[in-house]
């Protein structure tokens, strides 16, 4: 898919859907530099890639300085993302809406902007951002997961309008319910709990991490030469609900 001359710069690739679009890439023969807070696995991820192992905090700056340290970036896939245990707003302390906006949306815009000036130089370049299906209703997550997934989706039609003449896509995938351990590692609040249980029944079977990478894949690639600003829904149809 004619990305194997290219370096692809993926975060949250220590597990689960970033994991799986490491696969992808590297399989493609592109060069692959994986990015996450998760040393151990990460690691794990590199050794079976052999790959490049960026371990960063992407909330702080010394993390985001170390994943724009590198002279070239040709794909970005701003991959990395918590979770807000299904929060409602009047629930929500600062702390984790600072910490939910900080991964979600302040990364992804900090990468991107880093990046931007060497893909336009070099005359181009695939911005990737993973949105969720809380970026196209009210009603998928909690407050501060969905208020970020929102802006994020802003930021992907943004940077597409303003750079698309400068042969820059900036594109976006919106996961659904996927088998990942990221919705296992917090206990979900219990007032959104018992909100979003009504809604168990809409959901379709759960998909695979690597259903979701092969889209991604897809959009970085040449294959997606005239698709630019658009989110794709990865989700068996839970959109359509």
């Amino acid at each position: 898919m004619t990305i194997n001359d290219k370096v692809v710069v993926i975060t949250g690739a220590a597990s689960g859907i970033g994991r799986s679009m490491a696969r992808c890439f590297a399989a493609e023969g592109a060069t692959v530099v994986v990015v996450d807070i998760d040393g151990e696995r990460l690691a794990k991820v590199a050794e079976e890639l052999s790959c490049e192992a960026v371990v960063a905090d992407l909330s702080t700056p010394d993390g985001i300085a170390a994943v724009t340290s590198r002279e070239r970036v040709d794909i970005l896939c701003n991959n990395a993302g918590v979770l807000d245990a299904l929060t409602p707003l009047l629930e929500v302390d600062d702390a984790l809406w600072d910490r939910v906006m900080a991964i979600n949306l302040s990364a992804p815009m900090q990468l991107t902007r880093a990046v931007l000036p060497g893909m336009i130089e070099r005359g181009g370049g695939v911005i990737l951002n993973t949105c969720s299906a809380a970026s196209l209703s009210g009603g998928r997550a909690g407050c501060a997961y969905t208020a970020a997934k929102h802006g994020l989706l802003g930021l992907t039609r943004s940077v597409a309008w303003f750079y698309g003449d400068k042969n820059i896509r900036c594109n976006a995938i919106a996961p659904g319910a996927i088998q990942t351990k990221m919705h296992v590692r917090d206990m979900p609040n219990q007032s959104g709990m018992e909100k979003y249980s009504e809604y168990f029944g809409t959901i379709p079977e759960h998909g695979k991490a690597m259903q979701v990478a092969q889209v991604a894949l897809f959009l970085a690639s040449d294959a997606a030469s005239y698709v630019n600003g658009e989110v794709l829904s990865v989700d068996g149809g839970w959109n359509a609900f």
